[in-house]
């Protein structure tokens, strides 16, 4: 991962440092569009990914046709698939309406409660601030599961009298997750390289079919994507990158 020059000194994780990840998203290809190359780079490395889906993805699709309940059904097996090119199986869905979600306690509690079960180093997820420059990482949903990410990672997950329940009820024990990085971010603090795994990337948001079938030129537009950010990362010509805005806890 390539950092900032001011943020090098910083209290952040060594690569080597980091063996789980939990992702924590609204909605089936959330992540697949912000960071599924870097989570094949981090697979490739032996790390374990989680996926967890605040929403069903029922208000998603083009296909008006197809009802919510289908759509949701659609949608799951989508990210079932795209999962398998980055390397990823486990995938969790905490069931909430799309299009509904708002950071409420309850979804804070429900996604402290995966942070304990998987005891990640690291949580990736949308930023909860609105995008001026694009405006797609800005969907409500996606700000919603990214203000509830976070404070389920600071103070709910560590804290043992934050949803007392989930330590008498469940026995989950309090888990400090080490860094959270931000997808969407206007302000990206490090990149990824994931030139070595594009392709699997584009094959993920594939898989999305009721997402990404009318997107003729999807190829392009992922690779323009990536290739900005790579030399604003200052990477050579030809490289394509990921951005986050990581977040260190400590």
């Amino acid at each position: 991962m390539l950092r900032l020059d001011e943020f090098k000194e910083a209290n952040v994780l060594d690569p080597a440092d980091i063996r789980t990840v939990l992702v924590v998203t609204a909605h089936p290809d959330d992540i697949d569009f912000g960071g599924a190359g870097t989570v094949a780079t981090l697979t490739d490395r032996g790390v374990e990914v989680v996926y967890c889906l605040a929403t069903l993805g029922d208000a998603g699709g083009h296909d008006r046709t197809v009802n919510g309940r289908d759509m949701a059904e659609i949608r799951r097996a989508e990210q079932t698939a795209a999962a398998k090119h980055v390397g990823v199986t486990d995938i969790r869905t905490l069931g909430y309406p799309d299009g509904l979600l708002e950071p409420t306690l309850g979804l804070r509690r429900d996604i402290a409660r995966v942070i304990r079960q998987v005891r990640p180093d690291v949580v990736i997820t949308s930023t909860p601030e609105r995008n001026y420059v694009r405006i797609g990482p800005s969907h409500p949903d996606h700000r919603a599961v990214g203000s509830a990410a976070l404070d389920a990672v600071y103070p709910d997950a560590r804290n043992p009298y934050a949803f007392p329940e989930l330590l008498e009820s469940e026995g989950l024990e309090p888990w400090t997750v080490r860094e959270v990085w931000l997808i969407g971010s206007m302000t990206p603090t490090d990149w990824v390289d994931v030139t070595a795994t594009v392709d699997r990337k584009i094959a993920a948001l594939r898989a999305h079919e009721s997402q990404t079938a009318h997107m003729t030129e999807l190829d392009k537009m992922i690779r323009t994507m990536l290739a900005t950010h790579a030399a604003n990362a200052g990477l050579p010509e030809g490289s394509f990158a990921e951005a986050f805005q990581v977040v260190p806890t400590g």
